[in-house]
């Protein structure tokens, strides 16, 4: 690649970069550059989810969380239908399985009803086999404005936009320095020097590194969770209509494991949260003595295991026995047997840990100068940061 200046360069080829990058050629007249580590896009949690379209239900009201949610879901069903990309706004249930868990499904509601969530339902147990047959709780909630959809295919729908618009899209270009000169940042990648007025780094997994690389002092420290899925046989996918969730564990950012129709067909079930030692490590073997190192030599990761062991114990089991898996799956659909799933892919999401051991539950952007650090991008970044104008139109453009 040579040593090549641009004035902004976006750190990381997922979802949320190419958004930023296709939302920056499209209102400024600027020469922007992503460098994405591996050989390809949306190689790590842009390629590796369920594809949910999130509606906004679970999030603080008035969280940036909730808004950009709310905005992004609106505008990801806007630029799929303008692009052909498949996609559908086939909604979901979220049910209660349990007395105990009434008042949070109760909270649920009210959080909708906050974000502004249209025509959401309570429903009673016959209501909820109206939706779906084989379902099975003692009060449920529904909830129209949740789709799905590949984002793996609206990743690429993005790139092709910043590469139409003049933005430069490098692939197996890892950024391994960075260092200033005079007003400009020059970094070192695998495919050569980058030389930039600004830095926008949406590294997701590696983000924190890339921060500290940078002279940021990040406050927090990527620990990696990998979710395992399982799939229904085609035969027995005739169990889920849509999407069916549990009531989540309001201490914890995870949904708990259920059930997910994608638009290729098939229907996901899962993913549980273990723990990984490597940042992409996508099999229960995956090992870097690096990461592990980092991660134990952590305090935030201590004080995160003592709060939270109990259960982490029980999505360690999950992830060894598959009767356990199928066991928490059945509280949703009693009659799902064990044959009826098979082992199907992996994601490992970019969690981050304050040194208190907190859970970050919000985006954290971190600001510097001429930088800009997306350090925290959980569920629902590939929703909420989809805030791009979907006519594509290039007029008006300022200068940067």
């Amino acid at each position: 690649m040579g040593s090549v200046r641009y004035d902004v360069a976006v750190v990381g080829g997922g979802i949320v970069g190419m958004a930023v990058a296709m939302t920056l050629v499209s209102r400024w007249r600027l020469s922007l550059v992503v460098l994405e580590a591996e050989d390809r896009l949306a190689a790590h949690q842009s390629g590796h989810n369920s594809g949910v379209i999130h509606s906004g239900l679970y999030y603080k009201p008035g969280s940036l969380k909730a808004r950009l949610c709310t905005e992004g879901r609106e505008a990801m069903f806007r630029f799929c239908q303008a692009h052909g990309i498949p996609y559908e706004r086939c909604g979901k249930l979220v049910i209660a399985t349990t007395e105990n868990e009434l008042p949070l499904l109760n909270e649920l509601e009210q959080k909708g009803d906050a974000n502004g969530l249209r025509g959401l339902r309570r429903l009673g147990p016959e209501e909820i086999r109206e939706y779906e047959p084989h379902a099975a709780g003692i009060a449920g909630l529904s909830v129209p404005e949740t789709g799905i959809v590949d984002y793996t295919l609206v990743t690429h729908a993005f790139a092709d936009l910043v590469r139409s618009a003049g933005g430069k899209i490098h692939t197996a270009a890892q950024v391994s320095g960075l260092r200033r000169k005079m007003d400009e940042l020059l970094l070192e990648t695998t495919a050569g020097e980058v030389c930039c007025r600004y830095l926008i780094n949406c590294g997701g997994l590696q983000s924190d590194r890339i921060a500290r690389m940078s002279g940021v002092n990040t406050g927090l420290q990527i620990i990696p969770f990998r979710g395992e899925y399982y799939e229904l046989v085609p035969d027995r996918r005739f169990l889920v209509n849509n999407l069916i969730y549990p009531v989540p564990d309001p201490r914890f950012p995870f949904l708990g494991v259920h059930f997910t129709r994608t638009v290729h067909g098939g229907v996901e079930a899962g993913p549980n949260a273990v723990l990984a030692f490597k940042r992409n490590g996508y099999q229960s073997y995956d090992l870097s003595l690096t990461d592990a190192q980092e991660m134990v030599l952590y305090g935030g990761f201590w004080r995160m295991s003592r709060r939270y062991w109990k259960t982490g114990v029980g999505e360690l089991r999950r992830s060894l026995s598959k009767r356990a898996f199928v066991r928490a799956l059945q509280r949703l659909i009693p009659e799902l047997g064990m044959t009826d799933l098979h082992r199907a892919g992996a994601g490992v999401r970019a969690q981050a840990v304050e040194p208190t051991g907190a859970l970050v539950d919000d985006f954290r952007i971190v600001e510097a100068e001429r930088m800009i650090h997306v350090l925290n991008a959980p569920s629902p970044a590939a929703t909420g940061f989809d805030q791009h104008r979907s006519d594509d139109s290039r007029t008006g453009r300022k200068e940067v």
